[in-house]
């Protein structure tokens, strides 16, 4: 007799009632406050309504003038920012805006509304117009002058990048159609025009070190104990270098330099002719440069 295994089926798996339940009920959940973020509204520079110029138009006294004005403000400010940034660093800011104010006057007395022109787009013109007039009668360069520096700015960068390379004054004066001598006056005028600023911030040659520009300008004039020191030890060693030479060297050097005559007069006094006293004078003279000269290469 065969025997047969039974074969074992695995259980059904069944959920307990509590379990089947709660899956097929829906899961409520608790909602949660929406809070919604309104975007950033874009905020003009300069905020004027039609309600503003229509209350000016009905009343135009100096208290809605002035609040006009005072609204306008920021676009005299953005004016001069632009302008500034074309300008060397010592115009001030607050320099033209306050001519910008001086231009946005003018261009309100004379704005005509009825021609449905915006008065931003009539005032900005004036406003650049009244800095640069400022800018103009305060300066001191002749504008021919200034043109003549935009003129060559011009030519050189259309040079340099024609030729990949700074180009050489011949090629500038050919460019630019004139003579070389032309151009040397031209480059000592336009030269004169720069002027630099004694508390700017530069970096100095030795250490590359930021420091304003007034610490790194010295006085030659000024005697300082160490050029006192040198200078004291040159004479004490003329003293002893003349000594070297033959007396009719030292006679004309004294007559020279000491009695001040001129190379006729020593020689009448040494009877000899002029050209002679000149050779005289040239060979001393090479003597003692050559002796200084080792004597400071000898100590150096």
């Amino acid at each position: 007799m065969v025997r047969t295994k039974k074969r074992i089926l695995p259980k059904r798996t069944r959920k307990p009632r509590a379990i089947a339940a709660a899956a097929k009920t829906p899961v409520r959940v608790k909602a949660q406050p929406v809070v919604l973020v309104e975007a950033p509204k874009k905020v003009k520079k300069w905020e004027v309504t039609v309600r503003d110029w229509n209350r000016y138009r009905k009343c135009s006294n100096d208290e809605n003038r002035q609040m006009l004005l005072n609204k306008y403000l920021p676009l005299v400010r953005t004016v001069a920012a632009r302008m500034a940034m074309g300008f060397p660093r010592s115009v001030d800011l607050s320099d033209l805006i306050n001519t910008g104010v001086i231009g946005l006057i003018e261009a309100f007395g004379h704005f005509d509304a009825s021609r449905g022109v915006k008065f931003e787009t009539y005032a900005v013109p004036r406003i650049r117009g009244a800095i640069l007039d400022e800018l103009r009668a305060l300066d001191w360069v002749p504008r021919s002058t200034r043109a003549k520096s935009r003129e060559m700015e011009k030519a050189m960068v259309e040079l340099e990048n024609k030729l990949g390379r700074p180009p050489e004054k011949t090629e500038l004066a050919k460019f630019l159609k004139i003579s070389e001598e032309e151009l040397h006056l031209a480059i000592d005028d336009v030269s004169s025009t720069n002027i630099l600023s004694l508390d700017e911030v530069i970096y100095r040659e030795d250490d590359n070190r930021q420091v304003p520009r007034i610490e790194t300008v010295k006085d030659h004039a000024t005697h300082t104990i160490l050029g006192e020191i040198e200078k004291g030890e040159l004479r004490s060693f003329l003293v002893v270098a003349m000594d070297r030479l033959t007396e009719q060297e030292k006679l004309v050097i004294a007559l020279y330099y000491f009695e001040e005559l001129t190379l006729k007069e020593i020689g009448e006094v040494m009877s000899i002719s002029e050209s002679r006293v000149s050779q005289i004078h040239t060979r001393a003279v090479m003597k003692l440069r050559n002796m200084v000269r080792e004597k400071f290469a000898l100590t150096a």
